[in-house]
């Protein structure tokens, strides 16, 4: 299993884009790896439509995008008919890496045990890997395979990673783009009143510690 701040294992694989070499694909560029139980399955159909409607968004923030599916190559182009159906649109913009084997899936721990398909094999959970230009690994999100993903909180995690490796802050619970955001406690009050100025707002609580620095999001640095 792959954990936060591991170097994402490479790998070369068939995909409905031809041979890949997985850390090629992605080059300098932020990463999303994301898997499914099945192909021709529901939950999954809407998913691959709505990555492919938000392509403008996935390339505003520099991120490259890759399905993977315990099918075949063959299969996968099948389905792809379907997911462009189901979206409305003509072409479909990334590669669905084909994993008949489930030798990826295993060996990045994306089986769900509580899901057999008709063969009563486990099937592909349903998981989600941000991977940096460094090839680091910075997220992950395991879904059952019954709960379609939310993308718009991926986008979000995406912001956050990319604004918090350039400034020194963290988001907070529920952060948004243009939120205001906080100082994080390594940054001594020298340092924070020296960056922000007046801009800093440190709220009082009970303990008396001024760790809470809520500060506007930074734009440039």
């Amino acid at each position: 299993m792959v954990l936060l701040g591991d170097t994402f294992p490479n790998f070369i694989a068939e995909s409905s884009h031809g041979d890949l070499d997985l850390h090629k694909y992605f080059g300098d560029s932020w990463g999303i790896l994301f898997s499914h139980p099945n192909d021709f399955t529901p939950v999954c159909t809407t998913e691959l439509a709505r990555v492919a409607k938000l392509m403008p968004e996935f390339k505003r923030l520099g991120v490259k995008v890759i399905a993977i599916s315990c099918n075949s190559v063959e299969s996968h182009k099948r389905w792809i008919e379907d997911i462009k159906s189901y979206g409305e649109f003509m072409e479909f913009p990334y590669p669905i890496i084909a994993d008949e084997s489930r030798d990826i899936a295993v060996n990045l721990g994306m089986l769900d045990p509580a899901e057999l398909n008709k063969e009563g094999m486990p099937v592909s959970a349903r998981a989600v890997f941000v991977i940096d230009p460094k090839k680091k690994m910075r997220l992950s999100i395991l879904y059952p395979a019954t709960t379609g993903r939310n993308f718009d909180e991926i986008l979000r995690v995406v912001e956050s990673l990319q604004l918090t490796d350039k400034f020194k802050v963290a988001t907070p619970c529920d952060w948004k783009k243009g939120d205001p955001v906080m100082v994080i406690p390594t940054v001594s009050e020298d340092e924070a009143t020296k960056t922000y100025g007046n801009n800093i707002k440190t709220l009082a609580l009970p303990s008396g510690k001024p760790y809470l620095r809520i500060v506007p999001q930074p734009t440039s640095g």
